[in-house]
């Protein structure tokens, strides 16, 4: 025998006579006297001091306590406090031999230190353990060995380090084994496989390294498997077909190779398969055609090989094939075109040839659509306008030619169209301004001509357009300059002639460069650089790089001015000095104002900002008033980025580079009460509380011709529009939207209770959510906000956005923190959804939402969420369905929403669409009561 074996021999051994002699303890006590056994068990409940930090309960009577469950004879059988514990964080210092009779122990999401006790052994009866989500650190105790009727185990979300111990293959009943998100390191011991009662494996985020063992083909009655995101290398082993109930692989980011095995076509009820960044070679196997309940597929990012196999075309479930990253070669087939459930089509960067076959035209479900980069040639295939669904449309960087088909009209849902770098002719066509949703029109490096149709102003969401590299002649239609929404604008290279339109001066990008442009430069295109528009022999001005324009050369877009001689000299005289002393005027009211509002506010005093007349506008020195002016041209409408009920919002960029968001009031508007009251509130509530999720207010101006306010500006506007964009709302991922619904529920959190007094906002809506360019949340719009008054009724006329408004405020008038709270949950199921919950809020109430699966309402722009990101989605869901409770006392506060993403949240033992919206519903039974700071 090898000394290892023995070794092993010996230590099971001693865990098997530790565990007996830990089972024997409580024969110190009299079995006849079950009193003192409950007395033990009572007493090492209360030296936790767990229960007094959550109940304030001083009873010696556990079975009374919250989450404690005892049997017929008082002695304590379950323990449930999951998710309470965050704001007392020990070490695990349950005695757990004082608790024979314990068969279920959550104790989820208490920032838990330490390592796990040896002693946890003696839980012989357990059934249940859930550690997860805490800041466990160590190995895995051999004593868990002991714990032989053991179904459910989750350690995930710790700090867990070493190896797997291969005594866990002792837990036979075991159904649930959740280790993922540890630092677990070593390899998959090999006896995993002896589990065959496992249903839910998950291992992934960890440092596993070497090959998948081929045991685990013994766990016939797994349906997860998570393996992703560790070291694992070598093949996938061929059992792994055995496992035929499996409906979730996931083996994503490893260092898998070889060829990917047939056997995996025996998993016909696989519904997601994620074997993304790795380095499979070889060609795609033809058995994964059999995986007929497939909804997800990704091989992404391998180095596969060979032609897409036509059994692809059997997988009519599918609805997400993300093939893209690799060296496919062959044409796209026809087969394709079968899977009309797909919504996601993705095959670029590959060596794909052959036209695009007229069939994708039946994927009338299909969103996005990219085979960008590949060898694609011949002409768009007039059918694709059948995709009337179809947002995305990527197919640059191929060999394309002919003309750009005019069904494209059909494409009512289209926002972004990416047929650069091809061979494609003649011109664009006029149906193309049907598509009313388009924000990208991308058509350079082509060979199209023609002049630049006029009715491209039709397309009044353009953002972006670029139509360079080309050979459009004629003039540059002004009617471009309309496009409100527009921010780049490339013309380059290409015949265009006439003067330079001085109605382009608001783009933002704007290129004209390597054309035939005649005349003088508008002066206003001092704002871009000289290389917009060199190439262009015969413009003149005042310019960098270019000659003055002949004297007798009038400007293209020139004013009807008097030649009288006289009167220029005055007007050179009269209007500055005319300037200066009106600014001077506004400047001291301003001040004058400015002092009057802070001292009734009780703000900061002009003292604190260093004692500058206008340094309010700006904490790190001053704005002067006439920096305002001179930047928006007294408030010109081409620097107008948003207009309201209250007026309109300016963007302007200083001298000193700071951009800022103005909101100003028309002259009208002013001069109603109400306005002014709403603007003055804004400034008393946001010169007093300082959180980076709510916007900063830079300065303000209240004089009655001019009231206006100065904000950071936000690069990418409201969370309603970003959401509202269909490339933009697949620009917010997952992760990205989480975080925003994590930092409004800190700033509201902040807001209720951290100011004194309480503010509430009152107007929680997507619309007064700002982004910053790192997609990051901002609250804003403080309007409408009120000071709690401890000593008042706080009854108030109801305000706020309809669809936000909490329910109780058409009969009470009552504001509280709770009508926040109603909103915030409003928006975290907008976020989640991509859309208003409107209708989900009327039906979550009745029976048929028992029917309504959560992954079915989430945004369908985005690819599911993997496992990780999921565990956050479960968890802002759960909580946004109580914030939206119809009773008050039964939403959580904000504190306690805001504590409960700090401390995150027990990860969830089944996938998003495993759980229906009734379920959810009934979750808020952990996070909803009277409303004090137990909550949650």
């Amino acid at each position: 025998m090898k000394p290892s074996v023995s070794i092993s021999i010996v230590v099971v051994a001693c865990i098997f006579l530790y565990g007996t002699y830990l089972d024997s303890a409580p024969h110190f006590v009299d079995a006849s006297e079950p009193s003192a056994l409950l007395r033990l068990e009572a007493k090492a409940l209360l030296e936790t001091g767990w229960w007094g930090s959550v109940t304030g309960n001083t009873s010696t009577r556990p079975c009374t306590w919250y989450g404690i469950t005892c049997n017929n004879v008082g002695s304590v059988t379950r323990i449930a406090i999951g998710g309470r514990l965050y704001a007392l964080p020990d070490k695990l210092k349950l005695n757990f031999s004082s608790l024979p009779n314990l068969v279920h122990l959550d104790l989820y999401s208490n920032n838990l230190q330490g390592s796990i006790p040896l002693e946890i052994g003696t839980l012989s009866k357990l059934t249940y353990l859930d550690l997860s989500y805490n800041n466990l650190t160590g190995e895995l105790p051999l004593s868990l060995a002991n714990l032989t009727q053991l179904v459910s185990f989750d350690i995930s979300h710790n700090q867990i380090i070493g190896p797997i111990p291969s005594t866990l293959v002792h837990l036979t009943d075991l159904e649930s084994l959740l280790l993922g998100s540890n630092r677990i390191h070593g390899s998959i011991p090999p006896e995993i496989g002896n589990m065959e009662n496992l249903t839910y494996l998950s291992l992934w985020n960890n440092s596993l390294s070497g090959p998948i063992p081929s045991t685990l083909g013994h766990l016939t009655n797994l349906e997860y498997l998570f393996l992703s995101n560790n070291r694992i290398n070598g093949s996938i082993p061929l059992e792994i077909g055995n496992m035929e109930n499996l409906t979730y692989l996931s083996l994503e980011n490893n260092s898998l190779s070889g060829p990917i095995p047939p056997t995996l076509g025996h998993l016909t009820n696989l519904k997601y398969l994620f074997l993304s960044n790795n380095r499979f070679d070889g060609s795609i196997p033809p058995e994964i055609g059999n995986m007929e309940n497939l909804r997800y597929l990704s091989l992404e990012n391998n180095d596969l090989s060979g032609p897409i196999p036509p059994t692809l075309g059997h997988l009519t479930n599918l609805e997400y094939l993300f093939l893209s990253n690799n060296r496919i070669d062959g044409s796209i087939l026809p087969e394709i075109g079968n899977m009309e459930n797909l919504v996601y089509l993705y095959l670029e960067n590959n060596s794909l040839s052959g036209p695009i076959p007229s069939t994708l035209g039946h994927l009338t479900n299909l969103e996005y659509l990219s085979l960008s980069n590949n060898r694609i040639d011949g002409s768009i295939p007039p059918k694709i306008g059948k995709m009337e669904n179809l947002r995305n449309l990527s197919l640059e960087n191929n060999s394309l030619s002919g003309s750009i088909p005019g069904e494209m009209g059909n494409l009512k849902k289209l926002t972004h169209l990416t047929l650069e770098s091809n061979n494609l002719i003649g011109s664009i066509p006029t149906r193309l301004t049907s598509c009313s949703t388009l924000k990208h029109l991308l058509l350079s490096s082509n060979s199209l001509s023609g002049s630049i149709p006029y009715h491209i102003q039709d397309l009044y969401l353009l953002t972006t357009i670029n139509l360079s590299h080309n050979l459009f002649s004629g003039k540059i239609p002004l009617e471009l300059g309309g496009l409100a929404s527009l921010v780049v604008l490339d013309l380059s290279y290409n015949n265009l002639s006439g003067n330079v339109p001085i109605s382009f001066t608001s783009v933002t990008h704007i290129n004209l460069s390597y054309n035939s442009l005649v005349g003088q430069i508008p002066d206003s295109y001092q704002n871009h650089t000289s290389d917009t528009l060199i190439g262009n022999k015969d413009l003149c001005g005042d310019f960098v790089g270019f000659s003055p324009c002949p004297p007798h050369s009038p400007p293209s877009l020139s004013l009807s001015l008097t030649n009288n001689k006289s009167v220029i000299p005055k007007v050179k005289i009269i209007a500055p000095i005319s300037i200066f002393l009106g600014s001077l005027v506004l400047r001291g009211f301003c001040f004058f104002l400015f002092k009057h509002v802070v001292n009734k506010t009780q703000s900061i005093s002009t003292e604190r900002k260093n004692g500058n007349l206008f340094s309010i506008w700006n904490y790190d020195g001053n704005i002067a008033y006439e920096d305002i002016i001179q930047a928006t041209e007294d408030f010109d409408i081409k620097y107008c980025i948003g207009t309201g009920g209250y007026g309109s919002v300016y963007k302007a960029e200083l001298p000193s580079g700071k951009v800022v968001a103005l909101k100003k009031l028309h002259r009208l508007e002013a001069e109603n009460p109400a306005f002014d009251k709403s603007f003055k509130n804004e400034i008393k509530v946001l010169t007093e509380i300082r959180h980076k999720n709510i916007i900063k207010l830079y300065g303000f101006c209240l004089h009655k011709r001019c009231m206006f306010l100065a904000y950071e500006y936000k690069e990418r506007g409201s969370l309603f529009c970003v959401l509202n964009d269909d490339i933009e709302a697949v620009e917010l991922d997952w992760r990205k939207r989480v975080n925003i619904i994590k930092g409004t529920a800190h700033a509201l959190s902040y807001m209720h209770h951290e100011c004194i007094p309480a503010i509430v906002h009152r107007d929680i809506s997507s619309n007064n959510i700002l982004l910053n360019n790192k997609l990051e949340a901002f609250l804003s719009d403080f309007g409408t906000a009120k000071l709690l008054d401890s000593d008042s009724s706080n009854q108030t006329l109801v305000a706020g956005t309809y669809g936000y408004i909490a329910p109780e405020l058409a009969y009470t008038m009552k504001v509280t923190e709770k009508c926040d709270v109603y909103s915030f949950g409003v928006v975290a199921l907008e976020i989640l959804m991509g859309r208003h919950p409107t209708e989900l809020l009327t039906s979550i109430s009745s029976s048929s939402s028992q029917s309504v699966m959560l992954h079915e309402i989430l945004d369908q722009r985005l690819p599911p969420p993997n496992h990780l990101v999921a565990q956050d989605i479960f968890l802002v869901a759960t909580i946004a369905f109580a914030c939206v409770h119809i009773k008050p006392k039964s939403r959580p506060i904000m504190k306690c929403v805001s504590q409960e993403f700090i401390s995150q949240k027990k990860p969830i033992a089944k996938p998003l669409h495993a759980f229906s919206l009734w379920q959810l519903k009934n979750q808020e039974i952990y996070m909803a009561g009277s409303g004090d700071d137990t909550q949650l």
